[in-house]
């Protein structure tokens, strides 16, 4: 099964901030779309990526100026992407072992969508749950 497979059935609806946006514009964009990390997109190119967890461990360090600080003080740079027609299940065992949870899907240099590992999660229980009822189907027929 590959990514594109995937986006079809999720979508490929992006929410992304800029890079001069503050932590504060950040962290409304998260609360107001139930989500835990956007891209940091700036003239259409990745430019990195941004998560709460990001937010909370510089909370020790810059408490009390962290909400006017721009998005590039805390964001991720170098973002791991990949392609529409890249397997899923290699890029779920990557995303484990290299310990991140999104990645940009991007061909031609165009920002295709995003997938998590909870989307990788339940596109394969999904498959699985379609393989138990054609057996299923099968024996009893």
């Amino acid at each position: 099964m590959r990514i594109q497979e995937l986006l079809n059935g999720k979508g490929s609806d992006v929410v992304a901030v800029t890079s001069d946006a503050s932590v504060r514009q950040l962290v409304q964009t998260l609360a107001e779309h139930n989500i835990g990390a956007v891209l940091v997109v700036d003239d259409g190119a990745v430019a990195g990526i941004i998560s709460e967890r990001d937010v909370v461990r510089a909370l020790p360090e810059k408490a009390d100026r962290l909400l006017d600080q721009p998005v590039s003080s805390l964001m991720t740079t170098g973002v791991v992407t990949c392609a529409p027609d890249d397997e899923i299940s290699a890029l779920a065992a990557s995303m484990t072992e290299h310990r991140f949870r999104h990645l940009p899907v991007v061909q031609d240099g165009e920002l295709l969508g995003i997938v998590s590992i909870g989307d990788i999660v339940k596109f394969r229980l999904d498959e699985l749950q379609r393989e138990r009822d054609h057996l299923e189907s099968y024996i009893t027929s």
